[in-house]
């Protein structure tokens, strides 16, 4: 058997519950992100521990990047008897608008020990290049 020490915890377990933060369809909890760039790339990692990657929904539509997943109960069968359970369960959904910058057509998703990874390529019109200079007596016409 498991003992807590936090006197509190179980109220605030029953207050989330009350007030629905383990997270519905309708209603999902947030999940935490990370974000960064490397490169001509942007990674986005989610943190999703428990959740099988077939639980996993991954939308773009316009410039919105949409993550939803469902963490569910594990099948015990009926002769469990729980004695503690304090990982959330339910629907948990992260919504991440994304750049005119990136290319939303290249991303790529990567599941690996509970976080989900996402790499968004910067797109070819906003990466850096250098622009060379003419220099003599002849000139050029420049294109658009």
């Amino acid at each position: 058997m498991l003992l807590r020490t936090d006197p509190f915890r179980e109220l605030d377990r029953l207050t989330q519950q009350f007030l629905g933060a383990n997270g519905t369809w309708s209603h999902p909890a947030p999940m935490p992100l990370d974000a960064y760039r490397v490169g001509d790339e942007y990674v986005v990692c989610f943190d999703l521990p428990g959740v099988d990657p077939d639980a996993i929904d991954i939308d773009v539509e316009r410039n919105m990047l949409t993550v939803k997943a469902e963490r569910r109960p594990s099948r015990q069968g009926d002769e469990v008897q729980w004695e503690l359970s304090e990982r959330p369960l339910g629907v948990f959904s992260r919504q991440v608008m994304l750049s005119d910058i990136l290319e939303p057509d290249g991303i790529s998703a990567h599941y690996e020990a509970g976080v989900l990874t996402l790499t968004i390529p910067v797109a070819a019109k906003a990466r850096p290049r250098k622009i060379e200079i003419d220099h003599g007596a002849e000139r050029k016409q420049i294109r658009a």
